[in-house]
């Protein structure tokens, strides 16, 4: 099943159910694969859903970084709710050890030896990692073993 399919669904089991805040959510997943899909001109493939589906996701970490330091308790709550229910979409996260197999069996393929390789490096990990790590967390594991 794709994640179109998914979420309509899951937006009509939500409708059902009056889940107000899964249905926002699954709202605004869906305008926002849209607004993609015309922005390309083309049905989107299940990567760029998952390119989609991870910026919206890193919009809510931001955002709630953003309220917890502005000790926005009622802001925070909302936006850990939305970001619990989009990560219900997106693949199963890597653990850190196995990220760290990735990164070292990259670092090999690609020969780097210094800080310098880091971009190199970088472009080649990411393709791999995409939308089952978060990006941060691959940059300091890199630069890690770099070091």
């Amino acid at each position: 099943m794709g994640l179109l399919e998914r979420l309509n669904d899951d937006m009509k089991q939500a409708m059902k159910n009056k889940e107000k805040e899964k249905l926002s959510v699954i709202r605004m997943v869906k305008a926002a694969l849209q607004n993609e899909a015309i922005k390309l001109g083309k049905t989107l493939s299940e990567d760029e859903e998952l390119t989609v589906l991870a910026r919206e996701l890193k919009q809510r970490k931001d955002s709630l970084q953003e309220f917890e330091n502005a000790g926005r308790s009622d802001l925070v709550d909302k936006t850990k709710e939305e970001i619990h229910i989009l990560q219900l979409y997106m693949p199963k996260q890597l653990s850190e050890e196995e990220l760290a197999e990735i990164i070292q069996q990259t670092i090999a393929e690609v020969g780097a030896s210094s800080k310098a390789d880091m971009g190199k490096v970088m472009g080649a990990i990411m393709p791999k990692v995409k939308g089952k790590a978060d990006g941060s967390l691959v940059n300091k594991l890199v630069q890690q073993y770099l070091a």
